[in-house]
């Protein structure tokens, strides 16, 4: 697994809890990636790596710290979950920028961020209907929403949880997308 996988794998288990902190997070990484690709679309072909590099960090940080203080200032509840996971935006926005990211098509983009975000979304549902018994009961005032079951498995809300749930998701992917060639084995004596 290269660096750039380890960094959304962080994203992916650590702010999937709830389905609210998942959508926050997805909100958050798109509009910092794609500004960033926007301030950096015209300032590439200018510089040279190390030049190029520099101005990536210093967008990334400015665009990362400028949306983590507008989240602080209007939804408070959620950068206190949240914690210290916008500087790895930042962070992955320069990697993807280092592996090419950004030079890919459009299409190509947009597919690979569709990807992460609908398995980001998938992971928190999941999460937060195994884990809390409910779905959506941040989102609502009374704190209703979908109910399940009383009880969840509250391992699942856990990091180690989320670990085992996106195996098991990664698992089931492959059994249904592998050819259904079962190995004949042959019973001699």
């Amino acid at each position: 697994m290269n660096l750039s996988n380890s960094l959304m794998l962080v994203l992916l288990l650590g702010t999937t809890v709830s389905l609210t902190d998942a959508l926050g997070t997805m909100l958050m990484f798109v509009l910092v990636v794609v500004i960033y690709a926007l301030g950096m679309s015209p300032l590439r072909p200018r510089m040279s790596d190390g030049s190029a590099l520099l101005a990536g960090v210093l967008l990334a940080a400015t665009l990362t710290s400028c949306a983590d203080l507008l989240v602080q200032r209007w939804f408070l509840a959620w950068h206190q979950s949240f914690g210290l996971y916008g500087g790895l935006i930042a962070l992955q926005c320069v990697v993807l920028e280092h592996k090419g990211f950004f030079a890919r098509p459009l299409a190509q983009r947009f597919k690979l961020c569709a990807l992460f975000g609908s398995l980001m979304l998938v992971l928190a549902a999941l999460r937060e209907i195994i884990g809390q018994g409910s779905l959506g009961r941040e989102l609502f005032e009374h704190g209703s929403g979908l109910v399940v079951f009383s009880e969840g498995l509250h391992l699942i809300t856990l990091i180690p949880g989320a670990f085992i749930l996106l195996a098991l998701l990664l698992a089931a992917r492959q059994a249904m997308f592998r050819p259904h060639s079962i190995s004949k084995e042959t019973h001699r004596p």
